[in-house]
């Protein structure tokens, strides 16, 4: 399949040396009245500085949400295919697998949020084609053991797609590394979280130059504007700003989860390396309501796998952290 060819990948050049009659564009100009590169060639050798991995290894989404769905478009056969997933985790694989037409296989975590590894290989048939591991791991905050992504990695020959929206809050580093060992392996990251950028949707995928040439072929051509190219380059720039802010998140979660353990109605706090921390309470949906009337908001996953009673709290600000913990505390046991 040919991807389409629009006026900038037919031609592309330098726009102070040439005259662009070509894509039928107003041609007054202001900063945003041409088309956007399509292939955003300057984000991604920013990128690639940083992330230390050849840009022709990265492909990137409007939002890590085009990825995944750009992966199932290009990897799965609808009403034929599977994939795996381990809730509890992030709720956008199923979405995306329902929206496509592919069925949903799912292998609970272990107590302890691990990797159940003998049930995903035991689960693995010739109609699956993804495997979605998310680590650290939303909601429950922890890392997932490297081994066993690693065995799965080895024993599973459809590809396997690591999430790693909060990798820049943990202490283990990166599965990029890994790219070159395990030629099946997909990698996707994010501007929304500690790159602090959300408003932007950008997201990051990381993956054999044969993978990103398959993505690169049914991506829209467009799927990046040029304010989010723009704001996204400013972003990786001050890169050191935004590693400075996640170090005071990281010395605020330890704070605040200290503090959490001191509150009578809070049973556990689960040890987090991502940006948030989840706690197992006395009753999840009086509490949330309590915090609500205060004009607070969390998130409730009482109704997750693994997660009963569940609360999950991102963190915040010291001064924001600080009134979550003052409203927490006023509440009766």
């Amino acid at each position: 399949m040919s991807a389409y060819s629009s006026a900038r990948d037919e031609f592309n050049a330098d726009e102070k040396n040439y005259l662009f009659l070509d894509a039928n564009e107003n041609p007054f100009n202001s900063d945003y009245n041409r088309y956007p590169d399509p292939y955003q060639n300057a984000l991604k050798d920013a990128i690639s500085k940083v992330k230390q991995i050849p840009k022709q290894n990265i492909v990137l989404g409007n939002g890590s949400d085009e990825v995944l769905d750009l992966i199932f478009r290009a990897f799965c056969e609808p009403k034929e295919d599977e994939i795996i997933t381990m809730p509890p985790t992030y709720g956008m694989y199923e979405v995306l697998a329902n929206l496509n037409d592919v069925k949903t296989v799912q292998v609970l975590l272990k107590e302890g949020f691990q990797i159940d590894v003998q049930g995903v290989l035991s689960a693995i048939s010739d109609k699956t084609k993804l495997i979605f591991i998310c680590s650290p791991n939303n909601p429950s905050g922890n890392l997932l053991q490297i081994n066993d992504i690693k065995t799965i990695l080895d024993q599973f020959e459809g590809l396997v797609v690591i999430d790693e929206a909060y990798i820049d809050f943990a202490t283990s580093s990166s599965f990029i590394s890994e790219l070159n060992d395990f030629p099946n392996l997909i990698i996707t990251q994010t501007f929304s979280k500690a790159l602090a950028h959300a408003g932007i949707r950008v997201g990051m995928c990381f993956a054999s130059e044969r993978i990103i040439a398959v993505l690169n072929k049914i991506k829209p051509p467009y799927n990046i504007n040029q304010l989010s190219q723009t704001k996204a380059l400013e972003v990786i720039q001050n890169f050191d700003t935004y590693i400075f802010q996640v170090q005071i998140i990281k010395s605020e979660r330890e704070l605040v989860a200290n503090e959490l353990k001191k509150v009578s109605w809070i049973q556990h706090v689960f040890s987090s390396e991502s940006n948030f921390l989840l706690c197992r309470v006395d009753n999840a949906n009086l509490r949330y309501g309590q915090l609500l009337e205060k004009k607070i908001v969390v998130r409730n996953r009482t109704n997750q796998p693994l997660c009963e009673n569940c609360l999950r709290f991102t963190v915040g600000t010291p001064e924001q952290n600080q009134t979550l913990l003052n409203a927490l505390k006023e509440f009766n046991s």
